[in-house]
């Protein structure tokens, strides 16, 4: 086994057979700059979402997963895939009004040059998911956007389309099914790829905390930022006067503040709990987990204790009859000790 590639947040081997290993890290990024501080177990949970989502997705576009052994010290991390020639654009669907998009609203009232109503905000609801392309930067450089005109002089106009009826559909679907247990898909990111048969293929990962947002539906308010279950707590901590971090690299304090990276490890955690895919989630495969309930208190434990918060509630949805979320928390909490983690627990939720 060889290791060929470095990415922002992964690590790509090959096989003597051949096979690309994919291995999720639990490193996070923001603003293209890879962050100091690391997030316990955070590619185990994004390897198992994606596997999740890769599954349901399968009628919607075929993806790039083999069948393969996973060495033992990826377990959980690793997918298995066929290598593919990658389109050089990242796909991106929206279906709400926030982020890089929302400052060209506000300037022009458009998003990618498609006209939107008067009036919306931060948050709002667009009529129809629009495509917003943007360019594939390497490590330390940032991601531009591009017209969508720009795609077809990239790849040909043919490919594009179904480029953009790719990113759409698997954004709808996404959109869709977590809609059903009270999650906004805010917008997603995909990568697409041709295989060796010529067809394009889904790569890389597929609705996690680091590819798109996800919003708790009975919190949405249109004209604010919106509360988030995915990364965005650490791009507005890291944007915040608090951190002393700047994004273009500048500031004399490039490494953030540990303080900063608690609400991510349970945001990403409350995530999986409350998703469909945490509900869900495969145990089948070999070296699959996801971290238990004494690991998650363990890190709000740590948070509390290193000065990022008082209390934190960890929100956990899923049937407590498959779970036994209750009393496994419950014990979790008493083995820990103060400071106090304060439990919500809500019963039923998603099952399969």
């Amino acid at each position: 086994m060889r290791h060929i590639y470095s990415g922002k947040v992964r690590e790509l081997y090959e096989t003597d057979d051949g096979v690309l290993l994919l291995v999720a890290t639990d490193r996070i990024s923001a603003f293209d700059h890879v962050l100091s501080t690391e997030i316990p177990d955070k590619g185990k949970i994004l390897t198992q979402l994606s596997l999740w989502w890769f599954e349901r997705l399968a009628d919607v576009v075929p993806n790039h997963l083999v069948d393969a052994d996973i060495p033992a010290e990826f377990a959980g991390r690793a997918m298995a895939c066929r290598r593919l020639d990658m389109i050089p654009v990242e796909c991106v669907a929206r279906g709400y009004l926030t982020g890089s998009a929302l400052p060209e609203y506000q300037r022009a009232g458009t998003v990618w040059g498609v006209r939107l109503p008067a009036g919306l905000g931060d948050g709002s609801r667009l009529p129809r998911p629009v495509f917003t392309p943007a360019t594939k930067a390497p490590p330390g450089e940032h991601d531009e956007n591009i017209p969508v005109a720009a795609v077809a002089e990239l790849v040909g106009a043919d490919v594009a389309a179904e480029v953009e009826r790719i990113t759409l559909e698997v954004y709808r679907r996404g959109a869709e099914l977590a809609g059903r247990h009270g999650i906004i898909v805010a917008d997603t990111k995909i990568e697409l790829g041709f295989g060796p048969g010529g067809g394009l293929l889904l790569a890389d990962e597929v609705l996690t905390p680091d590819s798109s947002r996800f919003w708790p539906a009975d919190q949405w308010a249109p004209g604010r930022s919106q509360p988030s279950l995915d990364k965005q707590y650490v791009r507005d901590w890291l944007t915040s006067p608090q951190s002393g971090w700047d994004r273009n690299g500048r500031s004399r304090r490039r490494r953030c503040p540990n303080r900063w990276w608690s609400a991510p490890v349970i945001g990403t955690y409350a995530l999986t709990r409350a998703s469909p895919a945490g509900a869900g989630a495969r145990r089948d495969r070999p070296g699959a987990s996801i971290p238990q309930p004494a690991g998650i208190l363990r890190v709000a434990a740590l948070s509390i204790r290193r000065g990022a918060f008082r209390n934190i509630t960890v929100m956990v949805w899923g049937p407590r009859d498959r779970w036994d979320t209750g009393p496994h928390m419950n014990r979790a909490a008493l083995a820990i000790g103060p400071p106090a983690v304060w439990l919500a627990l809500a019963a039923g939720g998603p099952g399969q």
